[in-house]
């Protein structure tokens, strides 16, 4: 960034913008000072990524930055900081891994465990077999062939060259792509598909485990030697029974290609996590900034705490996290005093199925049928949504905006409508002193995978902010190159302030933002549709 640019940001906005109702110029120019000049959010996400390092839900690495997150909170005079626990399952950490292959040559591999797996309880050794299954009728074609296996239950790639650049901003045209009005689309048969690929991985497990296969290796969904490690067996009585690594795709592809033209390959692996089961129990970080009228209910911004283990979890989602800590140390610092009550939420469990946000909108904002016990996030996150009825709670209506971030650590453009084309012109209107700052776009598009969604589904105005994609998408996302070196300072700083300037705007609005009638049963979108048997 320039040097000059700050101050002609800054310059910009007082002399284009029109503060929000209810708020005065000067807080705004004092916020968007406070959060340039001041800024402490890259300070924050180093602390979050090279200190505490990932954050599985339940690990140790996520009790210590739980902690962590509630002493920042207290530190900078929030109110009623605490723990807002729900049911989870297991706690899990890696120690240490190894792979090598032993012949036909050695050679050191790029490999992580698979979250929630077990361990190997020292280095084991097998050759190899290529056996690809993601259906229960392809069991029967290695009945018999896997005893003394270490298994590759992946079908072996060709590899990948990227055809686009791997680092994207926004322009023009991917604005327009997003202000368009987008049919939703119920279809039942689909959900039913979803719900029985989420059971499959202890079918597999239990397969492999009968017919004496020593371990399973899937290969990575990427190319250049990223791995991830997604898991989403954490619940007690429901840990895969086999240790389960993911091999970088070279390697794999590597060892599928020795497997096809002669002897099988000899794998060596050394798998040494452990598990943690001494609370079962999730927590979300909670604190306020009380408003002036009781009334006049709440507004609030959330993202994800926790993270996978390739890496630290720096754009998914320390970014995200440290803007919404640098927003109430933003808004603290001014010692304003807000109409609303600004709620600032750190979820947990988001990468198992937005348990965290979950747990929240069934305590306090409204409920579904059907009980969740006994069902994983994944079935809870592809079930929960579609019980009918939608009960409200109490809070239901005292939730007035729920501002999320959780796209990387791009700058933010705008906002995603989420079809609520009645709310555009009360959100353009919060953004137009950040219009100058890049971020005044509201587009009608909704957008998906984060923690505003349950709230959505059950009519809560809950919104997502529109990023720069970075290399979110294209690299970092999950992977194992998820550092802080991958986050950008100007881009969080001018998320920070955003963030703050739109919860201090919807906190003391005379206007509400217009909210959807509690949803009820859709209809199918093709009442004519037949089912594939083939699906």
């Amino acid at each position: 960034m320039k040097k000059t640019l700050v101050a002609m940001m800054m310059a910009g906005a007082a002399l284009v913008a029109v503060p929000a109702a209810g708020q005065k110029a000067d807080d705004t120019n004092r916020l968007i000072d406070q959060g340039m000049n001041h800024s402490q959010v890259m300070t924050i996400a180093q602390e979050m990524t090279d200190g505490l390092g990932p954050r599985l839900t339940n690990s140790p690495g996520m009790r210590r930055a739980e902690q962590w997150a509630i002493d920042k909170f207290n530190g900078w005079g929030l109110a009623d900081v605490h723990r807002d626990g729900f049911e989870f399952g297991r706690g899990w950490e890696i120690v240490s891994v190894s792979a090598r292959m032993m012949s036909p040559r050695p050679l050191a591999l790029t490999a992580i465990p698979v979250a929630w797996t077990p361990p190997t309880n020292g280095a084991v050794s097998a050759p190899v077999i290529v056996a690809p299954m993601t259906k229960e009728e392809h069991f029967a074609e290695w009945k018999g062939k896997l005893a003394g296996k270490i298994v590759l239950v992946t079908l072996p790639g060709d590899g990948s060259e990227a055809d686009k650049p791997g680092f994207h901003r926004l322009d023009s045209s991917d604005f327009e792509k997003l202000d368009s009005f987008r049919q939703p689309k119920y279809d039942p048969d689909s959900l039913n598909r979803r719900l029985e690929r989420v059971a499959f991985p202890e079918k597999l497990d239990a397969f492999l485990k009968a017919e004496g296969a020593v371990a399973w290796v899937r290969e990575s969904k990427r190319d250049g030697k990223l791995v991830h490690g997604e898991g989403y067996n954490y619940r007690a009585g429901h840990t895969l029974t086999l240790p389960g690594i993911e091999l970088a795709a070279e390697d794999y592809r590597r060892l599928a290609r020795l497997a096809k033209s002669g002897p099988a390959p000899e794998l060596e692996i050394d798998s040494n996590v452990r598990f943690d089961d001494s609370d079962t129990k999730a927590y979300n970080i909670i604190a306020d900034i009380p408003g002036s009228d009781p009334k006049a209910g709440y507004v609030m911004a959330g993202a994800h705490f926790d993270s996978w283990v390739a890496a630290d979890g720096a754009t998914d989602n320390a970014a995200g996290s440290a803007v919404v800590m640098e927003a109430a140390r933003i808004i603290k610092a001014l010692g304003v005093r807000p109409k609303r009550t600004i709620r600032f939420v750190l979820w947990s469990g988001e990468e198992q199925g937005l348990l965290g946000s979950l747990s929240y909108i069934d305590k306090y904002l409204a409920s579904r049928p059907g009980p969740a016990e006994g069902e994983d996030g994944n079935l809870l996150y592809y079930g929960w949504p579609n019980r009918y009825p939608i009960t409200p709670k109490p809070g239901y209506y005292d939730l007035k905006a729920y501002f999320n971030m959780d796209n990387g650590s791009g700058k933010l453009r705008g906002i995603y409508a989420e079809g609520n084309v009645a709310a555009v012109p009360l959100l353009k209107e919060w953004l137009t002193p950040y219009a100058s700052l890049g971020a005044g776009r509201v587009v009608a598009a909704t957008t998906g995978g984060t923690d505003h969604v349950f709230m959505q589904s059950v009519g809560v105005p809950g919104y997502q902010f529109i990023q720069d994609p970075l290399d979110y998408g294209s690299r970092t996302h999950h992977s194992s190159a998820d550092t802080y070196d991958h986050l950008k300072a100007e881009d969080l700083r001018q998320a920070s302030v955003v963030m703050a300037g739109m919860l201090l705007a919807s906190a003391n609005s005379d206007k509400t933002l217009p909210r959807f009638p509690v949803p009820s049963q859709p209809s199918a979108y093709d009442p004519f549709k037949y089912k594939d048997p083939n699906e």
